[in-house]
């Protein structure tokens, strides 16, 4: 088993092992000693592995509630959210008692935000079934639900108490879900880590997918311990999202997938970056061509001017300005803080 430590909130492991479902009672006791698990998943998961870790966490001496919603990011609102805060209540959980997080990234939200605000917080754990809520979304302890006015507007900084990764899951993922993750691993390479861009681009990601996740995972550790509530390095991890976001939004958080709108996004910030000659040249050629190989887009029809004006309502948008993530080349990213007159010129927008 690979364990890493992440020392933010009262500190927790990340364990990556495959069959780790079959085995995740014996974890989560020892990481919380909850008498009472509930276990918030959707419809796509729970028929495949519901029963697998409801068995586990009841072998290991807790007792269990379920809830389901219907799979999707038209899920993550805030009237689902007081209905699992609703079901916690209902089912009488205690402050020693957890909530489990059994999904991707939409699941690891809404369950963290619910563990976040019931009781002013109690322990949660995150089992992602997702690639992207691996190497992602499972780490760092942002959890949040959407908003009309955009995405991941409302939230909280809450910490899991455990992250319980099995890549076996990944095998009975769809392959369009398998390359919304290599949109985020692919992020991983451009701001942090020039050989993991290259391993990705001369090897498949699905042969070496357990090295992929531990070096995303130690990537994202070592960033939310430095910078826990996103004051400075953090930021980082949001390159291509500013765009990402409001790409999403403009699609009504339908019809494209969190992974190809950030890959878009990494597209559309590194060509007006070399465009202001901040990014090395061929940059954003390279980003194109490693996000097709894993079949993601690469662009958009939806005119530049619509995605930038929607920029402006992103949660990272500061009193000047948006602090935009770039990069001098891949491996290397910075954090520019610009003005909303700044933005629209790097973008070419008059």
């Amino acid at each position: 088993m690979k364990t890493l430590r992440v020392n933010a909130g009262d500190g927790y492991d990340i364990l990556i092992e495959r069959g780790l479902l079959k085995t995740c009672g014996e974890q989560i006791k020892t990481a919380v000693s909850a008498k009472k698990a509930a276990i918030i998943s959707d419809s796509h998961v729970a028929p495949l592995y519901l029963e697998t870790v409801q068995s586990s966490v009841r072998a290991a001496g807790m007792e269990t509630v379920s809830y389901l919603f219907p799979a999707g990011e038209s899920s993550k609102t805030t009237e689902n959210l007081i209905r699992i805060v609703a079901f916690l209540a209902d089912n009488g959980l205690t402050r020693k008692d957890c909530v489990i997080a059994l999904g991707g990234g939409v699941c690891g939200d809404m369950a963290g935000f619910a563990a976040a605000v019931y009781l002013r917080g109690i322990h949660y754990i995150q089992i992602p079934t997702t690639l992207l809520a691996q190497v992602d979304s499972s780490v760092g302890g942002k959890t949040a639900v959407d908003l009309p006015q955009g995405k991941n507007l409302c939230g909280a900084f809450w910490q899991p108490s455990l992250v319980l990764i099995d890549p076996e899951v990944l095998n009975t993922l769809p392959a369009h879900y398998f390359s919304d993750g290599m949109g985020e691993v692919i992020k991983y390479g451009c701001i942090k880590s020039a050989p993991l861009f290259e391993r990705l681009k001369n090897e498949n990601a699905r042969d070496i997918i357990d090295d992929v996740i531990l070096e995303c995972c130690a990537i994202k550790r070592g960033v939310v311990e430095r910078d826990e509530k996103e004051s400075g390095e953090r930021a980082l991890l949001n390159f291509g999202h500013t765009c990402g976001h409001a790409i999403e939004k403009l699609y009504d958080f339908s019809g494209i997938s969190h992974g190809e709108a950030v890959g878009i996004g990494m597209v559309m910030i590194s060509r007006a970056g070399e465009s202001a000659g901040i990014t090395e040249p061929g940059t954003a050629d390279r980003i194109a061509a490693l996000l097709e190989k894993y079949g993601l887009k690469t662009q958009t029809d939806l005119p530049v001017s619509q995605i930038v004006h929607n920029m402006a309502f992103d949660k990272k948008r500061t009193a000047n300005g948006i602090n935009l993530i770039l990069l001098k080349k891949i491996g290397e990213s910075f954090i520019k803080p610009s003005s909303l007159d700044e933005v629209n010129a790097l973008f070419g927008i008059k």
